[in-house]
């Protein structure tokens, strides 16, 4: 009994990573061989959605961070990446077509560096941890959280497409940035590169899920639960809540820039729409239908409003949006916790049930017989 019992302890931990392994083959083996390019293509984005989500998961569901505005994180991968698309498609010392149509055919200075590869890749990890960095100091030295938190990150993605709809010389405006024929100098018009690009996306969704896995059994990942249960009692310790904090919102923020700058070639476009406070809330949704505590839940949710979203627009495209609504209110009212939480709960009543049954086992003592002389 007792060494059965360690046995699964000691196996329990790795769970998790096995189950990445089974997504990784579901996602990079299995959907390439049966989907159609179309359906491939569709699940590419909702990799890059799911990408997003696991960053949130780990900043709310871990640190207890209500981040409501990913879109900007999204947008700034997003956009880093379809810039220097936009470039590629043009040509060496061209400028985007976009400005030749609304401007007078300058190129700002700022865009010129994204006609390398290499600096677009640094630009879109380094420059979302530079704003979230600065951002996450100003705001959790100040302590803020809770409400006022959710308020501003959302009000930052509201500003941010703002200024996107604003700048039409320079960003596209309200249309963004689209008609991208390559990516890295392989045709996006080739299925088989197409194909390509899905399974980086992939693969990338499950890379983030190995980090976030390795932070949640990690020192760092027991601070940001502490932190989150009991902030007093972790800056009595000794610790900086604020440093702990800020670490867990620069990987949500990078993990949502690298999610936006796989988006933009998948799609085909990135514009003020997809990084709004509407986009930032959808994103929060996904993690709240798969539920935000777990490992998967996060990622698996994101996919399934993705799916969702696509499906119930094909078949009513008039009312699937309130098909969408209804759900989240009732995945909120009936179940807080997530889908995820089910699953457990089953577990612990699985659990609970083969205790009392063992219990109930009792050995009867032996029958006394009575001889009379």
């Amino acid at each position: 009994m007792s060494t059965s019992t360690s046995a699964a302890s000691r196996i329990k931990p790795w769970l998790p990573l096995l189950g990445i392994a089974l997504l990784a083959l579901a996602l990079l083996v299995i959907a390439p061989a049966m989907l159609s390019p179309f359906r491939l293509n569709n699940l590419g984005k909702y990799c890059c959605w799911a990408i997003v989500a696991v960053g949130i998961g780990l900043a709310w569901g871990r640190g207890g961070m209500l981040v409501m505005g990913q879109g900007v994180f999204f947008g700034i991968g997003g956009y880093a990446m379809a810039m220097h698309l936009k470039l590629e498609a043009a040509g060496p010392g061209q400028v985007p077509d976009f400005m030749q149509l609304y401007g007078d055919g300058s190129m700002p200075w700022w865009w010129e560096p994204f006609r390398s590869p290499v600096i677009t890749i640094a630009a879109i990890i380094l420059v979302p941890a530079l704003v979230a960095g600065l951002l996450g100091f100003a705001i959790f030295k100040r302590r803020v959280k809770g409400a006022y938190f959710a308020i501003l990150t959302q009000a930052l993605a509201v500003v941010f497409a703002t200024l996107l709809i604003a700048t039409i010389k320079q960003t596209g405006g309200f249309n963004g940035l689209n008609n991208f024929p390559s990516f890295f100098g392989y045709s996006l018009y080739d299925p088989v590169n197409k194909k390509m690009v899905y399974l980086i996306a992939a693969g990338l969704l499950i890379v983030c899920l190995v980090i976030v896995w390795q932070i949640n059994r990690s020192r760092f990942g027991e601070l940001l639960v502490a932190t989150r249960d009991a902030e007093e009692r972790v800056r009595f310790l000794g610790h900086d809540p604020a440093n702990i904090k800020l670490i867990a919102f620069v990987i949500a923020a990078v993990m949502a820039s690298v999610g936006g700058a796989m988006f933009a070639p998948i799609a085909g476009i990135i514009s003020p729409s997809d990084v709004d406070a509407a986009a930032s809330i959808l994103f929060i949704a996904g993690v709240a239908l798969g539920g935000r505590a777990g490992l998967f839940g996060p990622a698996l949710g994101a996919l399934a409003v993705g799916y969702g979203q696509s499906t119930l627009s094909e078949r009513f495209p008039n009312e699937w949006t309130y098909f969408q609504g209804a759900l989240f209110v009732v995945v909120i009212l009936l179940i807080p916790g997530g889908l995820s939480s089910v699953l457990k709960r089953f577990r612990k009543d699985v659990a609970r049930q083969t205790t009392e049954l063992r219990g109930l086992t009792v050995t009867e003592p032996p029958t006394e017989v009575k001889v009379h002389g």
